[in-house]
């Protein structure tokens, strides 16, 4: 085995990125104690809530702050906390709102799997209150999209995106997700395939080998099974370039009980259901930020100048500004996907997709 983040050593973080990095790994994995502590003697404690809220990680860093008793200064104590609190307030009415989810589609037959939200929270971390979630996604058979349609309309949902249910299963054929609300309370993506990306993981889908998480008292929800749930992670973090902590997070404390021969079966799996690159990408991203192992065959497939490349095009990203409130901010991201699979036709694919995009065409 390599040494812990594979040939590839951490670079030099700035401090609290390096103290959100950390806070997050105690947090799953109960280690780096010291390491929390020697950042947060040096710490600048605005800029650390600042680097929490961009990176959604604020319930993960509070519980590590909180629980080894590192001493804030008041302002961002209080912050930090109702940023946590918040957090859990919201992941209880996504438990209570998925319950009610999963119990109308099983009534209506239509098979339904819910994608990262509180079902990763609680694989990954032992509690899905920990981690923020904005949406409740949910993944339904192409051939389901007008079914689960009609049903989230009986459920007082609204269509966002698109703004004409008309046009929605033309929509589906082309994007991935539609945007559903009700009122104040809840937002739906409700997906037919799990990405947009031409040629990746093509046989996932809703009816998929499934696990089912209980997140809650009396609540239990069916997500992917661990070898599937790896490569989706993967490609979802990849299509975003990583550009944000939370989810390498995310897959990193969903593997910390992995040994390296078990990753990297998770990783062979994950390149015949068609993640290509993107979970090379994301294992040196873990192993470099969190000491994910690689095994030393496994270390030496991975090692590619393309690899190395996107990875540290990924950790830019994640050390930026946010790149959705920026001109031209998602454009590094955008021509990423280029690079996420080999293969002409792919690229070729590729663009087309996006020139339809760019287009406003479906």
């Amino acid at each position: 085995m390599t040494t812990p983040g594979g040939y590839q050593p951490r670079p030099k973080l700035p401090n609290e990125f390096a103290l959100a990095v950390a806070c997050c790994r105690w947090t799953y994995s109960g280690q780096g104690a010291d390491e929390v502590r020697m950042l947060a003697e040096a710490a600048d404690w605005g800029n650390f809530l600042q680097t929490c809220r961009r990176h959604r990680v604020q319930g993960l860093a509070w519980h590590a702050l909180s629980g080894l008793g590192v001493a804030l200064p008041a302002p961002v104590h209080i912050a930090l906390a109702g940023d946590a609190r918040a957090v859990a307030d919201q992941g209880l009415r996504a438990a209570r709102e998925s319950a009610r989810l999963c119990d109308a589609f099983r009534a209506a037959g239509i098979p339904l799997l819910f994608l990262k939200g509180l079902t990763l929270g609680k694989l990954a971390y032992g509690n899905p209150f920990l981690k923020m979630g904005w949406d409740i996604d949910i993944l339904v058979l192409s051939d389901d999209v007008v079914s689960a349609a009609l049903l989230l309309a009986t459920l007082d949902y609204e269509l966002k995106m698109p703004r004409n249910a008309a046009l929605l299963p033309r929509w589906h054929r082309f994007r991935n997700q539609s945007l559903w609300r009700l009122s104040d309370e809840a937002s739906v993506e409700l997906h037919s395939r799990v990405t947009d990306l031409p040629g990746m993981l093509p046989t996932i889908s809703a009816s998929s080998p499934l696990q089912m998480v209980a997140v809650a008292p009396r609540v239990e929800l069916p997500t992917l099974r661990e070898e599937e749930l790896f490569a989706y992670l993967c490609v979802h973090g990849g299509w975003s370039a990583w550009f944000r902590l939370k989810w390498i997070t995310d897959l990193a404390a969903l593997l910390h009980r992995s040994d390296a021969q078990e990753i990297a079966a998770l990783y062979n799996r994950s390149q015949e259901l068609g993640a290509s690159r993107t979970a090379s990408q994301a294992l040196l991203l873990a192993g470099m930020l969190y000491g994910i192992p690689l095994s030393n065959d496994l270390a030496d497939r991975l090692n590619t100048p393309l690899n190395h490349w996107l990875t540290r095009a990924a950790l830019r990203r994640m050390l930026g500004g946010e790149p959705t409130e920026q001109p031209l901010g998602t454009l590094p991201i955008h021509l990423s996907h280029f690079f996420l699979k080999g293969g002409f036709r792919y690229k070729l694919a590729e663009l087309r997709r996006k020139v339809r995009a760019v287009a406003g065409l479906f």
